[in-house]
């Protein structure tokens, strides 16, 4: 028996959309290799008839649903469409037939639910049109950021998206204003010093006591420069160095990523990171060439589109289903380039069943229960509707 949610879809519908994101899930593809997923939702959208459906930044899609009155605002929805490099233990039938490829982050839900938003916005359209966006390379952050050179959102007057989350259960959304999701930039921190025998410590300048040096001092920065009311994170996930368990090496290089979810703090963590690198290997009689790489900035939705977010949710599903996120949020989110562009809200959608337990993303065991598919679908397509209006009200 199908929920009343799902009962928004025709049979044919509903079926459809279960066996795109189950065939998507069992043939994942990395990041900007996404040709079999591209060609997948081609043609799931050029059924639709799209006012235009066209290729943008090599394996993204981009599909435009009329909307009722010819100049209204134009708003964008977007799902996003590549996989993770692991190797998938969830023992669902449909699981990945690629090896070492998984959706281990609900990319597969992401791109149906932006479909399953097209078929709605075709059956009961917006006021303005509606751009359907199926975006690649999220997961390394390039992926919104081509999207936007390709011009194809450059008449968009907002944009929404959502991302599956097993903490909440199916039907609950969390569709807030506020910080969402942090910045998510990287570092890598090359100490040069001099090798020798391992025997003959002193004949060196070893860049391995150096590195351990670097990498406890770091920590002070969250603890001793960040306020404590400030959300932020330095994480060295990376240590390389020597080849030989007799060898002390002429180098080492660390490597990990810094999250905060505001500018100064996000300028803050690159600068202590910069200065602790380079003074104490100074201090060690070493060097420090260090390299920051901006990713994605924060995501803070503002008031106004997540108004329209939390209309459309309560329109869809009640005034109950929508939920605090309750945590803050420090993985990164590639969206935040369309809102440092565009006005939007990007949302949270519950991926579990009650009896179900939490299961973090990005781990082989991770799926997204299919019932968030539907109220993902249905959620974007309400939302631009509402957005639509408003905007067309001015």
């Amino acid at each position: 028996m199908r929920s009343g949610l799902e009962a928004l879809f025709s049979p044919a519908t509903h079926e459809a959309l279960v066996a795109l994101r189950r065939d998507l899930h069992q043939h994942p593809e990395l990041s900007f290799a996404e040709t079999r997923t591209a060609a997948a939702l081609e043609a799931a959208l050029a059924a639709l008839q799209p006012v235009t459906l066209q290729r943008i930044a090599g394996t993204g899609v981009v599909a435009r649903i009329r909307g009722t009155t010819p100049g209204a605002p134009v708003v964008a929805v977007r799902g996003d469409i590549d996989a993770l490099p692991i190797h998938e233990a969830t023992g669902l039938a449909f699981a990945s037939v690629n090896a070492g490829v998984m959706h281990a982050c609900g990319h597969d839900m992401h791109a149906a639910w932006a479909v399953g938003a097209a078929h709605l916005l075709a059956e009961r359209p917006a006021a303005g049109d509606v751009l359907v966006v199926l975006q690649p390379a999220e997961e390394t952050g390039e992926g919104a950021a081509a999207v936007l050179a390709s011009g194809a959102l450059d008449d968009v007057a907002a944009i929404f998206g959502a991302h599956v989350d097993r903490r909440f259960i199916v039907g609950q959304v969390v569709a807030q204003a506020g910080p969402l999701a942090a910045s998510a930039d990287t570092f890598e921190i090359v100490i040069t010093g001099r090798g020798a025998h391992g025997a003959r410590p002193h004949e060196s300048d070893d860049p391995v006591v150096c590195a351990a040096a670097i990498i406890t001092a770091l920590q002070t920065i969250v603890a001793r420069r960040v306020n404590p009311a400030t959300p932020a994170v330095v994480t060295v996930a990376t240590v390389h160095a020597g080849t030989a368990l007799n060898v002390i090496p002429g180098h080492a290089t660390l490597g990990g990523t810094l999250r905060a979810v505001d500018p100064d703090t996000r300028a803050l963590l690159a600068t202590e990171v910069r200065r602790l690198a380079e003074g104490i290997a100074s201090a060690h009689g070493l060097t420090a060439a260090v390299t920051l790489v901006l990713g994605p900035p924060p995501i803070v939705n503002p008031e106004r589109p997540a108004a329209w977010a939390r209309q459309a949710v309560e329109s869809v599903l009640g005034a109950d289903a929508v939920v605090p996120l309750g945590i803050t949020n420090m993985a990164g989110e590639d969206f935040a380039h369309y809102m440092e562009r565009i006005p939007g809200c990007f949302m949270r959608i519950g991926a579990r069943m009650p009896n179900e337990p939490v299961i973090p993303a990005h781990t082989p065991q991770f799926d997204a229960s299919e019932g968030s598919l539907f109220v993902g679908a249905a959620v974007l397509a309400e939302v631009a509707r509402v957005a639509s209006a408003e905007l067309k009200r001015g």
